[in-house]
């Protein structure tokens, strides 16, 4: 069964996920967005092995902790990334417009594709691809555990910007009907910022995009 750690991290205030197979200690960082030494003494004092970094878009607020988990672990993890966002990945996220300047960490090894299952130990992720708010936006969906992690797709009665470079509404829009409103409705939504949420909650409620 998965086990989830929510931190919420750096200067706009994001959640990173430590996510793991607790009976073989097989664990991944969601976006591993800022303050990497918290997210490793978590997982150190868990017993839990970090083998993954899951990225689900290459902003800085979401990939500004990865160089010190990778710096700290050996082998390094395995990144992982739509292609779509390498571009922004290898600017450092975008950061620069905001005055923050990251070492992104260690380069991308695995694309994400649409319909791509990830293995956790015996947990299993079908990757989601859903741009709109960055190219190469997607989402890890964990069908048994019945939950979503949504990046800045959308977020409880909210949805991601489309104003940055990149970003598209109509794009982001048809991402969050066809990839996330077809979920069951009682699947959790994590996403990048903010408080969880429910796929029912989102269809009935969001003000943006409405099933």
């Amino acid at each position: 069964m998965l086990e989830i750690v929510t931190f919420t991290l750096g200067p706009v205030q994001t959640n990173a996920y430590l996510v793991a197979d607790p009976d073989l200690g097989d664990a991944a960082v969601i976006d591993p967005a800022w303050d990497g030494k918290l997210i490793l003494s978590e997982a150190r004092a868990r017993g839990w092995r970090i083998a993954h970094l899951w990225y689900t878009h290459a902003h800085f607020d979401h990939i500004g902790g990865a160089a010190e988990i990778a710096d700290a672990l050996n082998p390094l993890p395995l990144v992982a990334l739509h292609p779509d966002d390498h571009v922004l990945w290898r600017t450092g996220g975008g950061g620069a417009l905001f005055g923050f300047k990251i070492d992104p960490g260690p380069e991308p090894t695995i694309d994400f594709t649409h319909g791509q299952i990830l293995r956790l130990g015996s947990v299993q992720f079908e990757v989601r691809y859903t741009p709109g708010h960055t190219p190469g936006h997607c989402v890890l969906y964990c069908a048994e555990s019945k939950v979503c992690f949504c990046g800045d797709l959308i977020f409880a009665g909210s949805v991601g910007r489309t104003d940055f470079p990149g970003g598209n509404w109509d794009t982001l829009e048809k991402s969050i009907r066809e990839q996330i409103y077809t979920l069951p409705d009682e699947t959790r939504l994590l996403s990048g910022h903010g408080d969880e949420t429910t796929v029912g909650e989102e269809k009935q409620f969001n003000p943006f995009v409405r099933a």
